[in-house]
Formats: structure tokens, C-alpha cells, sequence
């Protein structure tokens, strides 16, 4: 089992294994999904949809006006 320690600023440092099993680079972004007594490490996706992070504001008419784009 891979290891980390916590620091008092509740920081830790990703292993190095586990950087390189879920392909991680410095500036990448992680995602946690805590699943029961358990806590699940991913990489977080990227959105290739510019408008993917303002769902309230799109719409078909955006999605029309911005398909060429």
C-alpha cells in the first residue's frame, strides 16, 4: 500500500506512483469522491465544451450562435 503524510496545513504530497498512474503533471487538477469509509483519487477531466462550467447560461440558442466556433 502507497503511502503520504498529512502536514499541519492539512497538505500531502501525491506519490509518485500514483502521479504516474493517473498520468499527473504539475498544474493538474485531482478529484475526490468519497465512497463509504473509503476516498477515491481520479484525475479530474478537463472540459473540452467552454461552456461545459456555465450550464445555467447555455442553451440551444447558445449552442446554435457558437457551433462554428
Amino acid at each position: 500500500m502507497i503511502q503520504s503524510r498529512v502536514t499541519s496545513k492539512a497538505q500531502t504530497t501525491i506519490p509518485r506512483a500514483v502521479r504516474a498512474a493517473l498520468g499527473l503533471r504539475a498544474g493538474d487538477s485531482v478529484a475526490y469522491e468519497i465512497a463509504g469509509d473509503h476516498v477515491i483519487l481520479t484525475r479530474a477531466g478537463t472540459a473540452d465544451d467552454p461552456f461545459a462550467a456555465f450550464s445555467e447560461w447555455y442553451g440551444d440558442a447558445d449552442a446554435k450562435a457558437y457551433a462554428g466556433l
